[in-house]
């Protein structure tokens, strides 16, 4: 009984951490996780792991294939166009009640910064992973705990989406200026213009993100 109270206690914390390694692009759409090297790496027991398995194929993450093991579950085009109605109903809200200095502008303009140099530097993948950080903090001005955790969850999905095109420059290098322009709005008090632009933004990228899906194979 010990051990499975410790093993429900640890797997939504082991979850967090893969969910994380799905944000930031560590982890590929159709990759295989191996069991012994995740226990290894966050130093637990594989029935934790497998518990933390369960929990992320139940949110759509990971899939799991008999006789073969877990992998990174491959997000579906209606699925995308899921992903982008869920984002436009909660980021363009969470900008157009934004408080302008509010800490999670702070953390915005890090992204944005961050953002920059890596496109100047033309590393990709690390651009994508500002941009995510960028669009969390339009979702922490809400101030609501569950919005952030169900963003982390749709964040993880947006991302796996993303690393199924072979273009990366054209799918992040265009939203760097972007991001910029919607946190000048948001830091100069033009909350609804920011979420107006944000609406258009969002529209242009799940076209990006379809059009380059629908070329796959």
């Amino acid at each position: 009984m010990a051990e499975q109270d410790t093993i429900s206690a640890l797997a939504p914390r082991l979850a967090e951490k893969i969910r994380g390694r799905l944000i930031a692009g560590e982890l590929k759409p159709g990759q295989r996780l191996s069991e012994a090297a995740l226990s290894a790496d966050f130093a637990v027991s594989r029935n934790s792991l497998r518990e933390a398995f369960r929990l992320l194929t139940k949110e759509g993450l990971l899939r799991h294939e008999p006789n073969r093991g877990m992998f990174v579950a491959t997000p579906s085009m209606a699925s995308i166009i899921d992903i982008y109605r869920v984002r436009r109903m909660i980021e363009c809200q969470a900008l157009a009640k934004a408080y302008p200095h509010h800490p999670a502008v702070a953390r915005m303009r890090g992204a944005v910064e961050a953002a920059r140099i890596a496109r100047d530097e033309k590393q990709w993948g690390l651009v994508g992973s500002q941009n995510m950080v960028f669009h969390a903090g339009i979702v922490e001005l809400a101030d609501s705990q569950r919005l952030n955790a169900f963003y982390a969850q749709i964040a993880a999905e947006l991302r796996l989406s993303f690393g199924l095109l072979a273009d990366p420059e054209l799918l992040h290098a265009p939203y760097v200026d972007l991001n910029a322009a919607i946190l000048d709005h948001l830091e100069a008090g033009r909350t609804q213009e920011a979420a107006g632009m944000l609406e258009v933004y969002l529209t242009q990228s799940e076209r990006t993100v379809l059009a380059a899906f629908s070329r796959i194979g």
